[in-house]
């Protein structure tokens, strides 16, 4: 229960031995950039779970096809003009970009691709569920590894710690209102959400916050 409870109430991203100092770093330590690929890996897999699964998109796309309804651009195009928002919102939020933010969409997008192939598409919503469970999860554990690098968040990463810089909450309910807010606004513009879509707004945070603490648990220096 104290693990748990300690899980719940982690206000900011912690620094281990190997994260980098400043996020606009092009000189990294080789181990901060390989565990940074690795958690962008693990929570692109994360996603291909999702999407794999058929039980509904994630909070963000959901708000992605809601813009395109109403404004005849396809989801990808309305997917990259959120982002560009999302990446204005940093600069009062005072949030900085890094190779890490790059990497973030690069890799993200590639390991969806290349991995959706191989995953199973089951059909009973039980199966399906579980799948959702693990797929938040891996994205959990993705996001504790390259946000502890600070090499640079992705978008959403980033404006989930600059809120939870301003207000101090625990990282788990801000990612959580966060995701909960694309769902509801995505929905309202027409989006369609799924069992996938509620478990992931629901669960992310969580995840999230446990990622922090499993990678910062286990990122002991070796001397």
């Amino acid at each position: 229960m104290k693990v748990a409870s300690f899980i719940f109430s982690i206000r900011k991203v912690p620094t281990v031995h190997w994260s980098s100092k400043q996020p606009l770093n092009f000189k990294p330590k080789s181990i901060t950039l390989v565990l940074l690929v690795f958690g962008l890996l693990l929570f692109g897999l994360g996603e291909s779970l999702l999407i794999a699964s058929g039980a509904g998109v994630s909070p963000w796309t959901v708000l992605a096809q809601g813009v395109s309804n109403h404004s005849n651009w396809s989801i990808g195009f309305s997917t990259f003009i959120l982002s560009f928002c999302v990446l204005l919102a940093w600069i009062p939020l005072k949030q900085k970009p890094g190779i890490g933010t790059i990497l973030n969409a690069l890799i993200i997008a590639i390991t969806i691709d290349l991995s959706l192939p191989f995953l199973p598409q089951p059909s009973t919503y039980l199966i399906q569920a579980l799948q959702v469970v693990f797929g938040v999860l891996l994205v959990g554990i993705g996001s504790g590894l390259y946000l502890i690098a600070n090499l640079g968040a992705g978008p959403r990463d980033g404006l989930m710690v600059g809120l939870q810089t301003i207000s101090n909450y625990p990282v788990a309910r801000v990612r959580t209102v966060i995701e909960i807010s694309a769902v509801a606004i995505g929905w309202m513009l027409g989006g369609i959400v799924g069992l996938g879509t509620l478990l992931f707004a629901l669960g992310v945070g969580p995840a999230v916050s446990m990622g922090l603490w499993l990678v910062k648990r286990f990122s002991k220096p070796l001397n």
